[in-house]
């Protein structure tokens, strides 16, 4: 029986070279759900646990070059897009998109470091809302970033709520506040149905760790995972929360500043029950 080929998860986003976040985080998110990854770099930085310090914006002839190549030899299921940084990223992107149907595209809007540098310039923010956001399925800000998209402040429950109907009205069609960085950690999805717009909540204890680099991208990467193996909007976001929550309880200490989540913790889960299995059998012969 010839084996199944794993769904093709395309990954656009900038390179963390300490693998919290970014590219090389991503790509570990995909293979721990089962999909194949592939990854159009946008941009390059010099950051560590301790910090973004330097960011770089690839040239977009290379990013429109790359993503051409791609989708020209593989068949996409789903789409993760992270860190732009610049206005003519977006734009190439944006172009991409408009000449591509593709599904399942889940839009990460990363804005700004939490160590405070910038992500993506004012001309690329504007950009992001009046043309990259209708393309999209889903769209992930935090509550920070949400606040920025918006104008609004985002601060509990009932601002996420309009904040999302905000975000509707750009053009999103389903939306996943996360906040994480709230006193209580709170998800709240919104999407459009032909009913309107429904809304659901998901609570969650919050965790004591300083291993928490790289939630947002391992977060959306994950989803886009669950929209490509066919599942819908609640259970992805269900799915892709219950990863990260995981993937933060079992991480390492690395680092001298905010570690990274564990994102291939499940593959020491397998090697542990592997090898319990392997002393059974010694055990009974």
């Amino acid at each position: 029986m010839p084996r199944q080929t794993p769904p093709v998860v395309l990954t656009i986003a900038g390179f963390d070279p300490s693998s919290g976040a970014g590219i090389t985080a991503d790509i570990k998110t995909i293979a721990a759900h089962g999909c194949y990854g592939i990854s159009c770099i946008t941009a390059l930085t010099v950051q560590s646990t301790s910090g973004v310090r330097q960011v770089e914006p690839v040239r977009p002839e290379l990013v429109s070059a790359t993503l051409t190549e791609l989708i020209a030899d593989v068949d996409v299921a789903a789409v993760h897009i992270g860190m732009l940084a610049s206005a003519p990223v977006v734009a190439a992107v944006v172009a991409f998109l408009e000449s591509n149907q593709l599904e399942n595209v889940v839009l990460d809007p990363i804005l700004r470091s939490s160590s405070g540098k910038d992500l993506l310039d004012p001309a690329g923010r504007k950009l992001l809302k009046q043309k990259l956001i209708p393309l999209c399925t889903a769209l992930t800000p935090n509550v920070d970033e949400a606040a920025v998209l918006t104008g609004l402040p985002v601060t509990d429950q009932d601002q996420m709520r309009a904040a999302a109907h905000a975000l509707h009205k750009q053009g999103a069609g389903a939306v996943v506040i996360t906040g994480g960085h709230l006193e209580k950690a709170i998800d709240l999805l919104s999407f459009t149905t032909r009913r309107g717009i429904e809304q659901e909540v998901f609570k969650s204890d919050r965790q004591k760790s300083n291993s928490t680099h790289g939630t947002g991208c391992a977060f959306a990467t994950a989803m886009a995972c669950h929209l490509a193996l066919g599942r819908g909007l609640p259970e992805a976001v269900l799915l892709a929360k219950a990863y990260v929550q995981a993937a933060i309880a079992n991480a390492h200490p690395l680092g001298k500043g905010v570690g990274p989540v564990h994102h291939l913790y499940r593959m020491h889960e397998t090697r542990r029950a592997a090898a319990a299995t392997v002393r059974e059998t010694e055990s009974v012969n």
